[in-house]
């Protein structure tokens, strides 16, 4: 299994590249997306990954089904973003309260928009519009952010270092 990269790691401060339309279906992304959903499935706490916190400069994110709503009956998924761009957002902003998988247990306070839509690819190459609000639209940011080589903490006040109380026990 991969590990997912510490704040330390040069490659989480690199712009990572787009990915090509013929690309979508190599086995090369389909080998990053499976074990950036593995890794993801990993951490008690993910909400959300990008290619770079496993180590590939590639630009994809995915959110874990764990904080997406649900439809109706329909079964959750995780929602894979390929080259996602922000194409619209609120004019208000909240601060929030946010923590990330490449900075364990480091939690502050960003400034992000209340609402963002983001256009991109899905796992299948097709366009996708997905508008949200809340944990969602947060994630968004702070994933295209990793994307663009920034972490949340460049960006938060009044970081803490909030250790996790339980280690396991074996």
């Amino acid at each position: 299994m991969r590990k997912i990269l510490q704040k330390d790691n040069p490659k989480l401060r690199e712009r990572s590249r787009k990915v090509s339309l013929e690309e979508i279906n190599s086995p090369y992304v389909k080998s990053v997306i499976s074990d950036m959903k593995e890794a993801m499935q990993n951490e008690d706490d993910s909400a959300a990954i990008a290619a770079p916190q496993i180590g590939e400069l590639v630009r994809i994110f995915i959110i874990s089904k764990s904080v997406v709503p649900k439809k109706n009956d329909e079964e959750k998924h995780d929602l894979v973003f390929i080259n996602p761009k922000i194409i619209k957002h609120s004019q208000s902003k909240s601060v929030v309260e946010e923590g990330c998988l490449s900075v364990r247990w480091l939690y502050g306070e960003v400034n992000r928009y209340e609402k963002v839509t983001i256009e991109a690819l899905d796992e299948q190459g097709a366009r996708v519009v997905y508008g949200a609000s809340g944990i969602i639209a947060q994630a968004f940011q702070h994933e295209i952010d990793h994307l663009n080589g920034v972490l949340f903490i460049d960006k938060a006040t009044n970081i803490r270092d909030i250790p996790p109380e339980d280690t396991h026990h074996e």
